[in-house]
């Protein structure tokens, strides 16, 4: 028989004749023999069994999944079913058959029986995919053909390139409008009022950075950072706040334009009212006409656990972000002290970027861990019914981890740091000894964004080159160790040289594939999609680099499928799944997360009510006047060198500027007892006024939008209208 003619492959070792192995081997294969499965053996230093299901089972498959109308004809009236339904069918017999010694497939992978099973690739197809246009770097810009890729790969991973290419079509304008944002923001604040006092505050004598002979240092030194922070971040400025508000609006608007493009999608394949419940229980009928249904259970004592150990989880991340706090409080105490002069005047920021990498390092590491954890130690406590219950309830859990594992350090910098640190005199310290890092020179949000910024580039550079590099080399690796023929099989016939050998072996040396193959790929682009999103007003060129990525993405993804690995099993959906609930929810935290990074973490807000409470331009005297000067002045506290703490060592030999025993920092605090002053109070109303009325006006505006653009377009509905319509017509 041809090559393609063969459904599945089955790869076992070569056993003893006789031995336990050998004898379960044949017991399952006996089993499909019975269900009427043409085996076909070839023999090399593995065993290869192409298997091909019998023609009864797809037209039983069809005739049980037809509507009652069409089950008035005869049964015998079918069309061929399609490729990627037939592997779908033979998948589940393949992983449902049961032998005598009431062991399935899975049970005698564990055993090492069987090594794996796997759909082979079409020579032809591939061919098509690169004439196509899809699975080659060089035709990047080009549209995907999705019908191919669905007639291929099945629905599931064509709604997956559909998805992405859509995201990335919408992450274009997002990048346009971030892109102009940040050139406004260099024209506009390269020459701000703030960036000048800073730079002019050769008088500002500010506290040592740390406790071990830290000197006394000028805030004119920070002129720089100052310069770079403002040009880099653009706070200050209502742009940031118009940007965070439109990418609110379009991350809702990307969602439901989403919609539409996707119920047209399934509209056209006559899917848009698929049930996979239906459909399995079809395949489990096919495969055992007595079978009895599993039914939906739920136990709220197995729900409660699931939920403890989420939480266990939840606190061990949470856990993994308070040491990598520790790492930077320690690395900035140990990088002061240094006898490098480049470490000690750039500490803070050598800490921070250091801290970054090893925060990219622990997601690296413990997206690792989650991907080698067992399935079913995730889905155990909960035993779902179906294939679709079990991808929604691991999709949960995984991605619950994994956004605490990406985000937990970073909510820790946008909204802890610098604000729990305490002040001169009363700093709080870990394990009593070292003291909570304050924020950097030029800003709290300047951490943020060194953070976001060190993160995406890692995951958009190295982390895209691992993942091609290593299932290509992998590749490599499998082909130089070719099997060759070996003359003598063990207790088996020998099989003459076939014309299918090579093409399976050239199959079985790909990369294998499981069935949450596809999850890790959304995965991956939903976390991004995370960091495009919630905390795009920190670092508004995140739309830009997901955009970059995303084009180099779709055909890392084409390849690696196409080339690299072994052929997915097609699935059959309509819809994206859960994954949509969890876009939605994201669009949820981006507001929240924006509306914090403006309120708390930038200057934005002290720096509205000194202009509108406390500037010159208050007293209505001078027109001409930027309005924000003086406010460098007056963000500042004054300090006693006495009152510093007694094991707080200062220089031997003070500066001549700080003999005058009077130094300042960064807060609203009286000069006498420290206490909090009133502008702080009217800071923090206003911060908590903003927040309120931020997420208050882009929650409205969100569901505005939701409710503006209609899920389903009226085309869609037209075409169901006429179905039913039609079919009601027909049984008049």
């Amino acid at each position: 028989q041809d090559k393609q003619e063969w459904d599945f492959v089955l790869v076992s070792d070569i056993h003893q004749m006789g031995s336990e192995k050998e004898i379960k081997r044949k017991k399952f294969l006996d089993e499909l023999s019975k269900k009427g499965f043409t085996i076909k053996k070839i023999e090399d230093k593995k065993l290869f069994y192409g298997v091909r299901a019998p023609e009864w089972i797809f037209r039983k498959y069809q005739w049980l999944l037809r509507g009652p109308e069409s089950r008035m004809q005869s049964p015998s009236d079918q069309h061929d079913v399609p490729v990627t339904t037939r592997i779908r069918i033979v998948n589940f017999i393949l992983h449902n058959t049961v032998t005598p010694d009431l062991e399935k497939l899975r049970n005698l992978m564990k055993k090492k029986v069987f090594e794996t099973a796997f759909p082979l690739h079409e020579r032809e197809e591939k061919k098509l995919f690169i004439k196509e246009k899809w699975a080659r770097w060089r035709d990047i810009c080009y549209e995907q053909p999705i019908e191919k890729i669905r007639g291929y790969f099945g629905e599931k991973v064509a709604l997956y390139f559909a998805w992405l290419g859509w995201y990335t079509y919408l992450l274009g304008i997002a990048s346009v409008f971030g892109m102009l944002i940040f050139v406004i923001g260099i024209t506009v604040l390269s020459s701000s009022q703030l960036s000048k006092e800073i730079c002019k505050a050769n008088t500002t004598i500010m506290c040592p950075l740390c406790d071990q002979k830290c000197p006394f240092w000028l805030l004119s030194d920070t002129c720089t950072y100052a310069k770079a922070g403002s040009i880099t971040h653009m706070i200050d400025n209502e742009g940031t706040v118009l940007f965070a508000i439109f990418m609110a609006i379009w991350a809702t608007v990307f969602l439901e334009l989403w919609k539409r493009e996707r119920a047209a999608v399934v509209t056209k394949w006559d899917l848009y009212q698929w049930d996979d419940d239906e459909e399995e229980l079809a395949m489990e009928l096919i495969n055992n006409p007595l079978h009895e249904p599993r039914r939906y259970q739920h136990s709220y004592f197995r729900s409660t656990i699931v939920i403890l150990l989420v939480l266990l989880m939840i606190a061990v991340l949470i856990g993994i972000a308070h040491a990598l706090v520790i790492y930077r409080v320690v690395a900035m105490a140990l990088f002061t002290q240094s006898s490098l002069e480049f470490l000690r005047e750039h500490a803070n920021t050598v800490a921070v970027v250091t801290g970054a990498v090893l925060h990219y390092l622990t997601i690296v590491i413990m997206t690792k861990v989650w991907s080698t954890l067992p399935r079913a130690l995730l889905l155990s406590p909960e035993k779902p019914r179906t294939f679709s219950q079990r991808e929604n309830n691991f999709t949960v859990k995984i991605f619950t981890f994994q956004f605490f594992t990406n985000f937990s350090s970073l909510i820790y910098i946008a909204f802890f740091l610098g604000r729990i640190n305490g002040h001169p005199g009363n700093y709080v310290r870990v394990a009593g000894k070292w003291r909570l890092e304050e924020c950097h020179p030029s800003g709290c949000i300047t951490d943020l964004f060194i953070q976001m910024a060190t993160i995406t580039i890692l995951k958009q550079t190295l982390s895209n080159f691992v993942e091609y590099l290593v299932p290509w080399m992998t590749y490599v690796h499998k082909k130089q160790k070719l099997p060759k023929k070996k003359n003598m099989i063990l207790g088996e016939e020998e099989e003459a040289e076939d014309p299918c050998k090579q093409w399976w072996l050239s199959n079985y040396q790909l990369n294998e594939v499981h069935q949450f193959s596809l999850f890790d790929e959304f995965l991956e682009m939903v976390i991004q999609y995370s960091f495009t999103t919630i905390f795009v007003a920190a670092f508004p060129l995140a739309p830009v680099l997901a955009f970059i990525n995303n084009l180099i993405e779709i055909r890392l993804d084409a390849i690696k499928m196409v080339h690299l690995r072994r052929r997915m099993v097609p699935r059959k959906a309509n819809d994206i799944g859960i994954w949509l609930q969890v876009l939605e929810a994201i669009g949820i935290l981006a507001v929240i997360g924006n509306g914090l990074v403006i309120a708390i973490t930038s200057d934005f807000i002290p720096i509205q009510v000194y202009k509108y409470t406390y500037s010159p331009c208050t007293r209505g005297n001078s027109t001409a006047l930027d309005c924000s000067a003086g406010y460098i002045n007056y963000s500042l506290s004054t300090f006693r060198i006495q009152d510093f703490e007694p094991h707080m060592r200062l220089p031997e030999q003070l500066p001549d500027f700080a003999r005058q025993g009077i130094t300042e920092y960064r807060d609203y605090r009286n000069a006498d007892d420290y206490s909090y002053t009133v502008q702080f109070w009217h800071v923090f109303a206003a911060r908590l006024a903003f927040l309120i009325l931020f997420e208050h006006v882009a929650l409205c505006i969100k569901f505005i939008a939701a409710w503006y653009v209609p899920d389903v377009p009226h085309s869609v509905k037209n075409t169901i209208l006429d179905k039913k319509h039609s079919k009601l017509h027909k049984g008049l």
